[in-house]
């Protein structure tokens, strides 16, 4: 199971790292979580356009949390 610093939410971003010499990373806008605490799995929205759902399982995907409204009093 993985890990992850920040529990990740819809419209965060998840970078993966290129896992290869010349590889680039690549990011996505997370569009949905899915699963089972503890199991989660995400729909994600690539920087080209596509979709996919997501399994986490390296260790090695960052989550950037969006930037959430704050609420006024």
């Amino acid at each position: 199971m993985v890990e992850l610093k920040h529990a990740p939410k819809t419209g965060d971003t998840i970078a993966i790292p290129g896992h290869r010499v010349g590889e680039h990373e690549r990011a996505g806008e997370i569009l949905e979580v899915l699963g089972e605490p503890g199991h989660e799995h995400y729909r994600v929205r690539w920087e080209d356009g596509r979709e996919t759902v997501f399994y986490p399982s390296s260790g090695d995907a960052v989550v950037r949390p969006a930037a959430r409204k704050s609420r006024k009093r």
